[in-house]
């Protein structure tokens, strides 16, 4: 009876330990998402399953370009995965002819996958001043994402960054690391 009981005292602080680390992992190194929906293509894909980098971010600060993942104020349970445009203190604009301004100067960028048409400027159709911890993210299908052109998503916090999409994991075949610069 008692080499039993210490096997199931082995046992339960071996699944404890996994249950330990399993959590540490996924609250401060990283986490498994899932695409919903098509604002960020071609870059993703819906259904495309990511892995989010959480531990970056507490090193180094997010850089343009980079895909981020940060939840929706306004839906429980809803997080967005979209591309940091403008960084903090900066001036982000776009002008009618869909061009993206940062500080007046013409953003150079190869992600958008359309030019903006003008009724999908939203309130970036007048300049947008970011504060000190706030950023400017777009999707990349840049006519077909809710992003901080809409007041319902408007500039993202600092702290709302949940992380950086890093790695797909599926589908296979575009198994790999995200391009961000």
């Amino acid at each position: 009876m008692n080499k039993m009981m210490k096997e199931l005292l082995n046992t339960g602080l071996y699944l404890l330990g996994v249950l330990l680390l399993t959590w540490l992992v996924t609250t401060y190194v990283g986490v498994r998402t899932q695409v919903d929906g098509g604002s960020m293509e071609p870059t993703l894909s819906d259904e495309d399953n990511l892995i989010v980098d959480k531990i970056s971010y507490r090193f180094s600060d997010p850089k343009r370009f980079d895909i981020i993942v940060f939840p929706f104020r306004y839906k429980e349970d809803t997080y967005y995965i979209k591309r940091i445009i403008g960084l903090p203190g900066e001036t982000v604009q776009i002008d009618e002819q869909g061009k993206i301004y940062i500080d007046g100067e013409v953003l150079e960028e190869s992600y958008g996958r359309e030019i903006i048409r003008p009724e999908n400027i939203g309130i970036a159709r007048q300049p947008i001043v970011l504060g000190d911890d706030e950023y400017f993210v777009l999707g990349d299908n840049r006519n077909n994402s809710s992003d901080s052109r809409t007041e319902t998503v408007g500039n993202i916090n600092r702290r709302e960054i949940i992380g950086r999409a890093w790695v797909r994991i599926w589908p296979f075949d575009k198994f790999g690391v995200l391009k961000h610069q």
